[in-house]
């Protein structure tokens, strides 16, 4: 009998065993099979750069945010944090952003046309963290503020079995200019157009071609009066594999600050390859 109980639980472990490794063997098999673009990766996965005044601000912000994504086949929310250091009164600048943590429900058919593996995370799900270098090359209020950035994406985003993150590097450059269409005396309103373009480029798991190349674009207008301002802008980017890499987004910002606090309120609707419209709160510490 004893015989008999050590036989079965060596079956049950070595099934369990069996099953395991068939498990993992599957996960790993669907990797290659995945799509590295923004249409067929999570909200966060391959975002859009954000289009800004052409101006580096002189103030340190730190802000936190929370987000909700949303189409069809995905429903998507999350905590963004965001440091922002200015350096020689606004001459440059050091910002530092993420995704904390991530929630998500995939309908089993959008699971499946991006060969992810769960429809939601077993596990807690965060993002990439994203550092960004600013240096104002013009200030000129007569002509007009040139700006320009330097973004790298690290690969710390997990989930990449689910279409998530990544888990690759990415990075963009780019160039902003800003120019006051009208301000009042006392510079307490404004009106304001600005326009940007740059390189956006995304490593992949495709083993003969490496890497995504993009353009990127942006134009917008934006206007405050006193403690309000509210700006939309029309941004994406279009890479060359043409699989699915190609977003768009209109987006929208209000921002109402009191005594260096801001309330902040976006909307995004996306375009084209970019599948989610996003709506977020945040609160900007200003220093």
């Amino acid at each position: 009998m004893r015989a008999i109980y050590r036989l079965i639980f060596f079956l049950f472990v070595f099934t369990s065993y069996t099953s395991f490794i068939t498990a993992d063997e599957s996960w790993r098999d669907k990797m290659k099979d995945l799509i590295y673009s923004p249409r067929y990766f999570g909200p966060n996965a391959l975002p859009i750069p954000e289009l800004r005044s052409g101006r580096i601000d002189t103030r340190w912000e730190a802000e936190v945010r929370g987000e909700y994504h949303h189409y069809e086949g995905d429903k998507t929310k999350d905590l963004f944090a965001r440091l922002f250091i200015p350096i020689a009164n606004g001459l440059a600048g050091v910002e530092l952003y993420g995704v904390i943590t991530e929630d998500y429900k995939l309908t089993p058919e959008t699971r499946d046309e991006r060969h992810a593996v769960e429809t939601e995370s077993p596990i807690g799900c965060h993002g990439d963290f994203i550092f960004s270098a600013f240096y104002q090359v013009l200030r000129n209020e007569k002509w007009c503020d040139i700006m320009v950035s330097a973004n790298f994406k690290t690969a710390s985003g997990n989930r990449v079995c689910d279409a998530r993150y990544t888990d690759a590097g990415a990075y963009w450059f780019d160039a902003t200019l800003g120019r006051n269409l009208y301000q009042n005396a006392d510079k307490t309103a404004s009106i304001r157009m600005q326009m940007m373009a740059g390189f956006y480029c995304w490593m992949t798991n495709d083993l003969i071609h490496r890497q995504n190349d993009a353009f990127h674009y942006g134009i917008g207008t934006s206007g405050h009066y006193k403690a309000v301002s509210l700006s939309v802008d029309y941004s994406g980017f279009h890479g060359y594999k043409d699989n699915g890499d190609s977003p768009m987004a209109l987006r929208t910002k209000l921002n109402v600050e009191y005594k260096k606090n801001i309330l902040s309120f976006r909307f995004k609707h996306g375009m084209k390859d970019n599948l989610y419209d996003s709506y977020s709160i945040g609160y900007i510490r200003c220093f």
